[in-house]
């Protein structure tokens, strides 16, 4: 393969991770439009469907290494094929839920462990393909999240005004099988790295770091309780955006716009902060947007007119959409493109935790207090423990060499 036929398909790849993180994510982020129809008309708790977004994260962040693994493996191509069958599977069962236990089970466990196939396997393959311009790469493939809140939640508003929550997610599901099984199978394995380095990190151009090693090092440690912080800190804002807006007196399907706009925001965050990246640094642009997404997430204590919602949900979404490809960046400067799959996988596990706790949370401080006041004030306090973590990253180093490994061996 020419140098120009695989850049070019690179950034194809890079298209088919935006189009599947687009549908995975806006499925099943998609929840938050469901929640309060849900909620009435089967008389589940908003707790107990905010549940299964919960179990959505936990059950990915428990795949996301594994489907790594298999992907630095076996290829991409497979575990995004299995990722979306499982994804339709989710979400047609669920549409055909009779009790919570049920949907939880289908929206929760197979959703959540078919979002896990998408990510951290497309950013990797990505990463792979584009030697320059990674950051914007990166951020293309993570834009797709960003792309959702104006696609699939809008669709899936539109479907329960026009039919009912069933129905809604039937089509999504049919809908998605549709479009990311061809996309699936479009994707090719990335040629081999130009350079030594290039195929390790930065950081590491005269050697290579196995899995077991890269896992007990500072850096990891570090970019998973960075990325774990952030999750937590923006998870439940988000998933509770329409509902709060609601509560202040904002119409149903204008607080969908408001949800959509804050994910429009998160759009050009990505770009616009992967751009920077590749400028100033992932680490330096990181530890600015996560101040900045703390901050705007106490803001929104503050706000209460459909005016100021729309202008925090700009500044949210910049913030909280433009961190999250860094993450990714990160990880391939310090441990390279061959087990970044399975290294990235990780980080997103703990991703996933993070996400996890916000949904539940936050339908627990509804259902108690009526109100979602202390939900902010705790996303608030996480967010900068983020910004604390994410100061501390240290700088990338070489991983041991062989006679390293040996010494520690006959130790």
């Amino acid at each position: 393969m020419s140098k120009s036929v695989g850049f070019s398909y690179g950034w194809v790849v890079v298209g088919l991770g935006a189009l599947m993180t687009c549908v995975a994510f806006g499925s099943m982020l998609s929840l938050a439009v469901f929640l309060q129809p849900i909620s009435e008309a089967m008389g589940w708790s908003r707790s107990g469907v905010s549940a299964a977004a919960t179990i959505d994260f936990l059950a990915m962040g428990l795949a996301a290494f594994f489907w790594g693994t298999l992907s630095d493996r076996f290829g991409t191509r497979i575990v995004v094929v299995s990722g979306t069958l499982l994804l339709g599977a989710g979400l047609i069962g669920a549409s055909q839920a009779t009790s919570l236990w049920q949907f939880q089970l289908a929206f929760g466990v197979l959703i959540g462990i078919a979002a896990g196939s998408f990510y951290a396997p497309m950013v990797a393959v990505a990463s792979a393909w584009i030697e320059h311009r990674r950051s914007l790469a990166v951020a293309l493939v993570s834009a797709g999240m960003g792309v959702s809140p104006l696609t699939v939640a809008p669709f899936a508003s539109w479907l329960i005004t026009s039919y009912d929550w069933r129905t809604a997610m039937l089509v999504i599901g049919i809908v998605a099988l549709a479009l990311l099984i061809p996309a699936s199978l479009l994707v090719r394995r990335p040629p081999e790295p130009s350079t030594p380095a290039a195929a390790n990190g930065t950081g590491a151009p005269d050697g290579q770091w196995t899995v077991t090693q890269a896992l007990r090092t500072p850096q990891f440690i570090i970019l998973a309780c960075a990325h774990f912080a952030c999750c937590a800190a923006h998870s439940g804002p988000i998933f509770h955006l329409v509902s709060y807006a609601m509560i202040c007196g904002i119409a149903p399907l204008t607080a969908v716009t408001v949800y959509s706009l804050a994910g429009f925001s998160g759009l050009g965050g990505r770009l616009l902060l992967g751009m920077l990246a590749d400028r100033l640094g992932a680490k330096h642009v990181l530890v600015g947007g996560l101040f900045v997404q703390a901050l705007s997430i106490a803001t929104f204590l503050a706000v209460g007119q459909l005016g100021e919602f729309y202008a925090l949900s700009v500044v949210f979404g910049l913030a909280y959409g433009g961190v999250m490809p860094l993450y990714a960046v990160l990880v391939r400067e310090y441990f390279g493109v061959r087990i970044m799959g399975s290294m990235f996988g990780a980080v997103s596990a703990f991703a996933s935790l993070g996400m996890a706790l916000g949904p539940l949370a936050g339908g627990w401080v509804f259902d108690a207090f009526h109100a979602y006041n202390w939900l902010y004030v705790g996303s608030f306090a996480i967010g900068m423990a983020a910004v604390a973590v994410a100061l501390s990253f240290p700088s990338a180093k070489r991983p041991p060499q062989p006679s390293q490994d040996l010494g520690r061996a006959t130790a």
